[in-house]
Order: C-alpha cells, then sequence, then structure tokens
C-alpha cells in the first residue's frame, strides 16, 4: 500500500486529489496538509511514501518543504499549475523526483504516484521538454552585460524610471530589458528575477 499525503494550500484541491485517488487499489491517502510547515510536521509523523506537493503557498513554501521531507522514504511529486524553467530547477534541486502540472489527467496522476513510489522520475510532457531544452542550450539563459546591470540596479530597490536616469536610457528600454530577462530566467516578475539570479551566482549581494 503506498502512503499519500497532499500538500496544497486551497481545501477544494485537496478534496478533488482525495477524491480522485481514493479508492484507488494499492493507494492510501493517510492525510492532507495546507501549508509547507504543515507539511514538514505531518510527513515526519504520518511518514507517507509519496507527497504530493504544491510548490507556491503562503510561508514555507513548496520547495523548502520538499528539501525538509523528500528523501529515499519519502517521494516527492510536485504538483502545481506553474511551469517556468526557474520553478522545474528549484523543484528538482529540491528533491521532487516528480514534476506533474494539475491539468494531468487523474490516470496520469495515479501513474506518477506508482513510479515515484519505485523512485522513478515523473515529468509532465511540457516539463520534460522544457528540461531537455534547458540542457541543450545553456547559453540562452545567459544575461547580457546590460542586463545584469539592470537587473543589480533592481535588486538595489530601484524603480523602471529611476534605472532609466541611472543608465541614460529610456523607460520603455528598461522594460524591454527586464522582460528579456525574466524569459531567460524563467520567472514572471521583478522579485522573483532577483532571487533567482543570486541563486544562480549572476547577482552577489
Amino acid at each position: 500500500m503506498i502512503r499519500v499525503l497532499i500538500v496544497d494550500d486551497h481545501p477544494v484541491v485537496r478534496a478533488g486529489l482525495t477524491g480522485i485517488l481514493a479508492g484507488t487499489e494499492g493507494l492510501e491517502v493517510v492525510g492532507e496538509s495546507g501549508s509547507g510547515e504543515e507539511a514538514i510536521a505531518r510527513a515526519a509523523t504520518l511518514r507517507p511514501d509519496v507527497v504530493l506537493m504544491d510548490l507556491r503557498m503562503p510561508g514555507c513554501g513548496g520547495v523548502e518543504a520538499t528539501r525538509r521531507v523528500a528523501g529515499p522514504k519519502c517521494r516527492v511529486v510536485v504538483l502545481t499549475t506553474y511551469e517556468t524553467d526557474a520553478d522545474i530547477l528549484r523543484a528538482v534541486e529540491a528533491g521532487a523526483v516528480g514534476y506533474l502540472l494539475k491539468d494531468s489527467p487523474g490516470t496520469d496522476l495515479v501513474a506518477a504516484i506508482r513510479l515515484a513510489a519505485r523512485g522513478e522520475t515523473v515529468l509532465a510532457p511540457t516539463v520534460a521538454a522544457r528540461l531537455v531544452a534547458s540542457v541543450r542550450n545553456p547559453a540562452g539563459d545567459t544575461l547580457s552585460p546590460r542586463e545584469v546591470e539592470v537587473l543589480k540596479l533592481v535588486a538595489d530597490g530601484l524603480s523602471n524610471p529611476d534605472i532609466g536616469r541611472r543608465l541614460h536610457i529610456s523607460e520603455a528600454t528598461v522594460k524591454t530589458h527586464l522582460l528579456r530577462t525574466y524569459g531567460k530566467l524563467g520567472v514572471d516578475d521583478r522579485t522573483a528575477a532577483v532571487t533567482t539570479a543570486i541563486r544562480r551566482g549572476i547577482l552577489r549581494l
């Protein structure tokens, strides 16, 4: 019997996942958690074989929770709506053996749980494609000197108009550099761009 812990900050999602897995031969939902902190505590007491982990939650997020609970006896499968390169890499680096999207069919979810319990890697097709592309074309993530310069000023707390004045470029040009930076780093906003760049060693505080 594969013991499953469901972690998601939305009760409706947890209920839906429990409903999908209920009655499935060989699987047992042993608990639910609504936060990363709770997941860490419940994983220690319930000892699940597989944790279905939401990625973005208030407080301790899914990446940190994955880092704390993942191991040979507790496999983590990320189940999220996000598939940016940064999100995928952070989850895999934290120890997740699987990365599925929430629109995955129930049959795929059940199959993923069984594979994860055996220690096998499970990736949604689009996620696998992004990882392969990232490995084959690592240069595509390289920021230009100007993009690094703009991002460093963002990290220093400057607004787009301030950055434009500092670098003697238009605000529109600043936005263009930032959008290109977001695409290369696989993020959606300024904060994520800075934190990802620091984690990858592109920026140093």
